[in-house]
């Protein structure tokens, strides 16, 4: 007999506290690949790499440099393209040698306004 979990207090991207439940995405992710670079808000380290795909609310990026951990908190650029996105993120999944899994919070009107473009662009090329 399957068990109904409640899962109260959820916030959207927080990370399952229940066992055997993986990372839920609240988002579809698309393939899309844009330069990234990363700075760490506290200790100003960088990295850079390529998107391997984006949503809504966050996107991966294949990088070897990975130096940042898990609840890090940075600001990304991304390009493709000529157009720019600039948002305050938090790593939500390391995977080393691979890449990073980051949320993006706090985006601004403009920027909102590219990320929507850039996914409204890859739902119609479905």
């Amino acid at each position: 007999m399957n068990k109904v979990i409640s899962m109260t207090g959820y916030v959207p991207g927080a990370a399952a506290r229940v066992s055997g439940v993986r990372d839920r995405r609240y988002t579809i992710r698309y393939p899309f690949a844009a330069d990234a670079e990363m700075i760490d808000m506290e200790c100003g380290k960088q990295i850079t790499g390529v998107t391997s795909d984006i949503s809504l609310g966050g996107c991966f990026i294949c990088t070897s440099n990975n130096t940042f951990r898990a609840n890090t908190r940075g600001r990304l650029r991304l390009v493709r393209k000529g157009e720019v996105l600039d948002a305050l993120v938090v790593v939500r999944i390391v995977k080393p040698r691979v890449g990073l899994g980051v949320e993006f919070f706090d985006l601004d009107a403009q920027n909102s306004r590219v990320l929507n473009g850039w996914i409204n662009g890859l739902r119609r090329n479905r």
